[in-house]
């Protein structure tokens, strides 16, 4: 269910889409762009300037997206978002410095107009991007007299490489659409057939990582991989810190999944592996004896082991069916798992239904322990969010996976990572995990797709694998988690140095 604010926006950005493509800003056909390449759509928001109350429909959305920011000054891309920059300026109160793309020859010679400070920090306004160039050019000069440039908002991203090479140079994009989302509005008011939707997706396909012409000082591109206790000391969340923690001291990245039936499978594997794993995963609901006893041996040996229990319940209904699923029932999941996870299909408000239970939680053990002379063990809470999934033919999408993204980042107090392939996030607090990890197989012949540890850890950026049937139906467990513990937290070591 979608909040009230969220169906707000979709109802502006509809009515955006639909104008803009009315007043014939946008165009399908063939169009080279800035950046030397061809393209089958084109978008030109000069003309935006002749429609004053679209101008400013547009400048709110953008303000919307970026109202919480704490940017001193604000800088529109020369020239069509200098009208964009004027708008949201005037109504907020915000100052304004303008770029000049042709320094005079005369006067001042500033490339730089406007009143400010050396070390202020100046948020950028401009109409699109695609590979982000034109904005690394604006912050080059801002560069050049001191500002520093935290954050990008745009109405539209192209969807081609530009929020990734904005990230490279420490930039955080904030974008109020993407062509895709573009595309499907007006396909579902019949404004574009089904081959135009081909043509563009084809098109976005085949070019989804142009490179910038530019680059500024601020490039973190070829920045050294913070090792895990570097991030455990920039966490907010207890559980991420812990985790990480964790992880340095045992020197382990291997998460193993419990898929097994009975309560008492599952303490054998959770004893066998415990010296090796920084993680726990459990189903609980395939659990065919579950009792509370089964929970409280669980707990023993997690602090026998030191390791966290992560169960896997791919939370997936509206915020307020979750806090009964997550706090109430015969699992009570929140009184003894550190860690769930959740999908973001039903929105953010999944997200805070969750949150409200582990605070509540917390709230009551602290009261349980003062009631019990401390005997009671208090659980703090992460919730992962899952952005991508390993089987074949998955429905997580790249729009589903960019969502989830912005979601953890806005609420990174309790979301501690992702259940991902690849590492999804700049933002070192956020945790990757990735399943469907194997040291031999590829494919288990029913839509699961293997990977390797050092691909998952090397090469994709992913901090912990999470491994099933490579472990648990191992004639050895305790052997084989070592093996996956000892190839995890190698690609690791490789990974930072």
């Amino acid at each position: 269910m979608s909040s009230p604010s969220t169906k707000c926006n979709n109802m502006v950005i509809e009515d955006i889409v639909l104008k803009l493509y009315e007043i014939g800003a946008v165009k399908f056909g063939e169009f080279k762009l800035k950046s030397g390449i061809m393209s089958p759509i084109y978008i030109d928001l000069r003309v935006i300037v002749s429609y004053p109350s679209l101008l400013q429909k547009i400048s709110d959305l953008m303000w919307d997206q970026i109202s919480e920011l704490k940017d001193d000054v604000l800088c529109g891309v020369p020239y069509t978002a200098l009208p964009i920059a004027t708008c949201i300026s005037i109504k907020h109160n915000k100052p304004m410095l303008m770029r000049r793309k042709e320094v005079k020859n005369y006067g001042t010679k500033k490339v730089i107009e406007g009143v400010f400070q050396s070390g202020q920090q100046c948020l950028i306004v401009e109409d699109l991007v695609t590979s982000g160039t034109s904005v690394l050019e604006t912050v080059n000069e801002l560069n050049k007299v001191g500002l520093k440039v935290k954050s990008a908002v745009v109405l539209i991203d192209r969807e081609q490489g530009g929020k990734q090479n904005l990230t490279n140079n420490n930039i955080q994009l904030y974008s109020c659409y993407t062509i895709t989302k573009m595309l499907n509005i007006l396909s579902k008011h019949n404004k574009i057939d089904s081959s135009v939707i081909s043509k563009v997706n084809q098109f976005l396909k085949d070019n989804q990582n142009v490179k910038a012409k530019s680059t500024t000082q601020q490039q973190t591109e070829n920045k050294k991989r913070l090792s895990f206790k570097e991030r455990s000391n920039l966490c907010t969340n207890k559980i991420a810190q812990q985790i990480l923690k964790i992880m340095e001291d045992k020197k382990t990245n291997l998460c193993c999944s419990a898929d097994v039936k009975t309560c008492q499978e599952v303490l054998d594997l959770a004893e066998n592996v415990g010296p090796y794993i920084c993680l726990l995963k459990t189903h609980v609901d395939i659990i065919t004896d579950f009792n509370r006893d089964f929970i409280v041996k669980l707990q023993e040996i997690a602090e026998k082991y030191n390791f966290l229990i992560f169960e896997d319940r791919k939370f997936a209904d509206i915020g307020n069916t979750v806090k009964s699923q997550f706090g109430e029932g015969i699992y009570r999941i929140s009184s003894w798992a550190h860690i769930t996870n959740a999908h973001a299909i039903p929105g953010p408000g999944i997200i805070d239904g969750l949150k409200q239970i582990s605070q509540q939680r917390d709230g009551d053990d602290k009261k349980e322990q003062n009631n019990n002379n401390n005997n009671n063990r208090t659980v703090n809470h992460g919730l992962l969010l899952l952005a991508e999934m390993s089987s074949k033919g998955n429905l997580a999408t790249d729009n589903y996976t960019k969502t989830t993204v912005k979601y953890a980042e806005e609420n990174n107090d309790f979301v501690i990572g992702f259940i991902c392939r690849k590492k999804l996030s700049s933002a070192p607090t956020l945790i990757n995990m990735t399943p469907g990890v194997h040291l031999e197989v590829k494919g288990d012949g029913i839509g699961q797709q293997y990977l390797t540890p050092n691909k998952v850890i090397n090469e994709n950026g992913s901090d912990i694998i999470i491994v099933g049937r490579g472990i648990y139906r191992a004639e050895n467990q305790a052997e084989s988690a070592k093996k996956y513990r000892d190839a995890a937290w190698n690609a690791y070591l490789n990974a930072i140095n």
